[in-house]
C-alpha cells in the first residue's frame, strides 16, 4: 500500500468516524438502545451502562468516537471519575494520553481535595485528585458516563482548577438536559459540554422479574 493509498484508508476512517458522532444521531440511538433503564434508588428512571458494556463493539465505538473528538482538540490528559468513569479508560489508550483518577476521600495518597458536592441521587460526598497528576499546561478532558445536575462534574472541574490546568471539556455518554448539569458546569469553569446521547432517545425499559425490588444504596 502506498503513503497516498494509506492516508486516504484513514481519512476516510475519521471521517466515518465523524459521521457516527452525531448527538442523538444513528449511532448514538444504537447505543441508546443498549442503556435500559430501572426503577431504582427511588427514581424511575436510573440508566445502566452494564446493558452497554455487554456489547463489546458497541462500546468500543462509543469509546472511538469520544477518542476521536479529543484527539482533535489536543487534549493532554484525560480524568475520572470513581466509578463508571473508570470505564472509559480505552479512550485515553485510543489517544495515547494519561488518565488520571478522581476518587472519593480515603481511597490514595497525596491527593488534593474538592469541596463537598450534593450528589446526583442522595447525600454529599468529596472528590479526590493526587497531586502532580495534572499539570498547569495540562488541557483536560473531564469524563463520566453522565450528566445530570452537574454536582460530580463541578468538583472535578473545582480540582483541575487547583492543579492550574483547563477543562477543555466535559465529556459524557449520556446527558440528562432537563437537570440542567450544562449549564452548571460552564459557570464553574468548564470551556466546553458535550453530551452524545440525549434522554430522549432512552427508551429501553428494563425487563424486570416479578421478584425484582429497588435496593439501591446512596453511593
Amino acid at each position: 500500500r502506498t503513503a497516498s493509498e494509506g492516508c486516504r484508508v484513514t481519512c476516510e476512517m475519521e471521517s466515518n468516524l465523524t459521521g457516527q458522532a452525531e448527538p442523538d444521531g444513528d449511532t448514538a440511538q444504537e447505543i441508546a438502545a443498549a442503556l435500559p433503564y430501572f426503577p431504582y434508588k427511588q427514581i424511575d428512571r436510573f440508566y445502566d451502562i452494564q446493558g452497554l458494556l455487554l456489547k463489546p463493539e458497541l462500546f468500543r465505538k462509543m469509546c472511538s468516537i469520544m477518542a476521536t473528538r479529543y484527539s482533535a482538540m489536543g487534549i493532554t490528559k484525560v480524568v475520572g471519575f470513581e466509578a463508571r468513569g473508570f470505564l472509559f479508560t480505552p479512550v485515553a489508550l485510543e489517544m495515547g494520553v494519561p488518565f488520571v483518577m478522581l476518587r472519593k476521600a480515603g481511597k490514595m495518597p497525596n491527593t488534593i481535595t474538592s469541596k463537598p458536592y450534593t450528589k446526583e441521587y442522595a447525600g454529599v460526598d468529596v472528590m479526590c485528585i493526587q497531586r502532580g497528576a495534572v499539570l498547569p499546561q495540562d488541557k483536560v478532558l473531564l469524563i463520566d458516563d453522565l450528566v445530570a445536575t452537574g454536582g460530580t462534574l463541578c468538583s472535578g472541574i473545582e480540582l483541575i482548577h487547583a492543579c492550574g490546568a483547563e477543562v477543555s471539556e466535559c465529556g459524557c455518554m449520556v446527558e440528562l438536559k432537563a437537570l440542567k448539569g450544562r449549564e452548571r458546569c460552564l459557570a464553574a469553569g468548564a470551556k466546553g459540554v458535550w453530551g452524545f446521547i440525549s434522554e430522549e432517545i432512552l427508551t429501553t425499559r428494563a425487563e424486570l422479574p416479578p421478584e425484582y425490588v429497588d435496593d439501591g444504596a446512596a453511593h
